[in-house]
């Protein structure tokens, strides 16, 4: 059976003390440079070069040169296993999923995605919404520090990649991906987001063209870490987001990624996509109180929204910032049965449309919710793929929410 994914049901404890910073070799960071227009995010530091180095490395795609430092002969064992399950991933969930879904679409959608919960699944977001322009992921994980790939050795990439292969497992076969995974993403030689992110991309083919860090200023803008940031938190392991979490092993200058990425071969200056990924706890207690991202995701105005396996949090009424922000802001949103319940989106203005077959929830949840997803599911047509959890019968399900046609 599958864990929690992405975020558990009650509140951060106070911070647990994190065992002490890995010793790393020195590395020479890179002159700021000025960030591509379309971000909107104050000149910084560039981990491009680390992006493209993990792309090759880890994703597997792209032409970066392997260092002298990196053994060629574990890569190449490595991309021997991962393209096989990546190959099988586009034929039997790409190839069947994105046509599907993109039928269910009616014209005009935002470009713009927010994913809650999402962990490191850009790859099924990338599916979900081919078409979009920005897309945000939000979870309890941090995004990680690509800085490690300069001075990892051969012992360490070869177990470094394993632990990606099996933590990746879970996105690539089950569409899904189990808690424990996550948390040991968080630490290690290789960051473990990040490097989901840029498998996403070399699946969907994609490649990165800029890595930046960022945060965000109070009025919800964004500023990229600085040099002076990096040296300040260098000592400074990434919060302990949950009480029930892995402690992350890397600084907190690391914890919020963006990625700028274009078709490979594209022109980032005329086809450049983002993708965001913020660390935050996004119960009331904490995203909640967090002004800054608030006003940061309320600026993007409409979206489109998407989660799954997660934890039937939006279900659960200490959750309910981020699902009144969803219910404010979104279109239309795709789901498993963790999204939007049915008393929530009905008074919101939306309609819901299932598909394949709901008996109850695959976590113990309210009965409220349940009842009225049997009845939204009673006579839903077929789904052929999986999207997020099976409920408790193991039944694979979907759930499109939308804006409903306004009366006459």
């Amino acid at each position: 059976m599958l864990a929690l994914f992405a975020a558990l049901t009650f509140s951060a404890a106070p911070a647990q003390s994190a065992p002490a910073a890995k010793p790393e070799a020195a590395v020479q960071m890179p002159p700021p440079q000025t960030l591509p227009p379309a971000t909107g995010v104050s000149p910084g530091p560039d981990f491009t070069a680390e992006a493209k180095l993990l792309f090759r490395v880890v994703a597997c795609a792209g032409n970066a040169p392997l260092p002298a430092h990196i053994d060629a002969k574990v890569v190449e064992e490595h991309c021997r296993e991962l393209n096989a399950k990546i190959e099988k991933y586009r034929k039997t969930w790409v190839g069947v999923a994105k046509p599907f879904l993109q039928g269910l679409k009616p014209p005009g959608l935002p470009t713009t995605v927010v994913y809650p919960f999402g962990g490191g699944d850009l790859i099924s977001a990338l599916t979900t919404y081919p078409e979009a322009k920005e897309i945000t992921t939000l979870s309890l994980e941090h995004a990680g520090d690509p800085r490690r790939i300069h001075s990892v050795n051969a012992k360490q990439l070869k177990a470094s990649l394993e632990l990606i292969r099996k933590t990746s497992n879970g996105l690539l076969t089950a569409n899904d991906s189990k808690t424990e995974n996550l948390m040991k993403g968080q630490r290690g030689e290789l960051p473990g987001q990040l490097s989901f992110f840029l498998i996403a991309l070399a699946v969907h083919g994609y490649e990165p063209v800029s890595l930046r860090y960022v945060k965000v200023n109070d009025d919800g803008s964004l500023r990229s870490v600085m040099p002076d940031d990096i040296a300040t938190l260098e000592k400074k392991n990434a919060q302990l987001l949950h009480a029930g979490w892995t402690s992350p092993d890397f600084s907190e200058a690391f914890s919020n990624a963006e990625i700028t990425f274009v078709r490979a071969g594209g022109n980032p200056a005329t086809e450049a996509k983002v993708h965001r990924h913020f660390a935050e706890n996004l119960d009331d207690t904490h995203f909640g109180k967090d002004e800054p991202l608030k006003k940061h995701l309320e600026a993007k105005g409409n979206i489109v929204a998407m989660t799954k396996a997660a934890s039937y949090l939006l279900w659960r009424d200490n959750f309910s910032v981020i699902r009144n922000y969803l219910l404010n802001h979104m279109q239309f949103m795709v789901s498993d049965s963790t999204g939007v319940p049915p008393r929530f989106a009905t008074e919101a203005g939306f309609e819901q449309q299932a598909y394949g077959k709901f008996s109850e929830s695959f976590l113990g949840a309210p009965k409220e919710h349940n009842d009225a997803f049997r009845k939204l599911w009673a006579n839903a047509p077929p789904l052929e793929f999986r999207y997020g959890y099976l409920d408790k019968s193991l039944s694979k399900h979907m759930l499109v929410t939308k804006k409903a046609a306004p009366k006459p």
